[in-house]
């Protein structure tokens, strides 16, 4: 905005006064300096362009308040520093929705912040929005499942897979097993169903992974039993085209499709 006064120095007051902000938080522009006249009269005010001059945390800040507003959520921001990165909390009554499923929607607010934040930096700034003290809840949750992965593990023998991570957390499950004197730790998978695989260090090489996450990272195995159970228990692969060695009649069988019918119906609707 541009400010007029029969000084520079007045007009940057001025400006200052009214924009609400002190010196040192702006970006001042000297449009034209005082011209006098005869006797001293001033002929043409002093004019400058006064910006506020917003941190990158003030930028990233209210960039974050939009996105929260396009989406309908009326949240109040802390931002503050914490071990070298910028945090920005946000409040709201709304807080489930605003973290999602287990951080989903927190961290894909996270990462357009982290993108907003960093656009024409060369040092990167890491980036973390929170709310209701989510992250260190999760954090505390992810160390307490490592730590009882790497016991079972270590029991079966067997590698373990978990659930699909993002990589904040899978950071989180490296870092807690890191100094593990039992197993070591992994990563597989493509974003963003990446996943942690905690390996005993006495792993059975005859062993299949156990799937802890119920996760697509053990889709060969799943689909190895699945083809063992229609080889083995398919009405057609043990009995041929010959319904009447079954021992069952057209009725029980039209019963029991039936039944199965309804309970698959069910279940899905659940």
């Amino acid at each position: 905005m541009q400010f007029t006064g029969k000084t520079v120095e007045e007009a940057i007051e001025k400006g200052l006064k009214e924009l609400g902000i002190e010196k040192k938080n702006a970006l001042i522009t000297v449009i034209n300096e005082p011209v006098k006249g005869l006797f001293g009269i001033i002929k043409t005010m002093a004019k400058v362009e006064i910006i506020e001059n917003k941190t990158e945390e003030q930028k990233v800040e209210e960039f974050v308040k939009e996105i929260a507003k396009f989406m309908d959520f009326d949240v109040s921001t802390e931002v503050y520093e914490k071990d070298g990165s910028t945090v920005i909390k946000l409040n709201s009554n709304d807080s489930s929705n605003i973290i999602g499923y287990r951080g989903e929607v927190l961290d894909a607010i996270q990462t357009l912040a982290g993108a907003s934040m960093n656009i024409g930096r060369v040092e990167y700034k890491k980036v973390v929005v929170d709310c209701e003290n989510y992250r260190d809840k999760r954090e505390e949750t992810l160390i307490s499942l490592a730590k009882k992965l790497e016991q079972k593990a270590t029991e079966m023998r067997r590698e373990v897979i978990l659930e699909p991570m993002s990589p904040y957390e899978r950071r989180i499950i490296h870092t807690s097993l890191a100094n593990s004197e039992t197993c070591t730790t992994k990563s597989d998978g493509k974003e963003p169903n990446r996943y942690v695989i905690i390996v005993p260090n006495d792993k059975d090489e005859f062993s299949t992974p156990y799937n802890a996450g119920r996760n697509k990272g053990d889709r060969k195995y799943s689909r190895q039993r699945k083809d063992s159970r229609k080889k083995s228990s398919g009405f057609k692969s043990r009995y041929g085209k010959d319904s009447k060695k079954s021992g069952f009649t057209e009725q029980k069988r039209k019963t029991t499709i039936s039944f199965g019918t309804y309970l698959g119906n069910s279940l899905k609707d659940k």
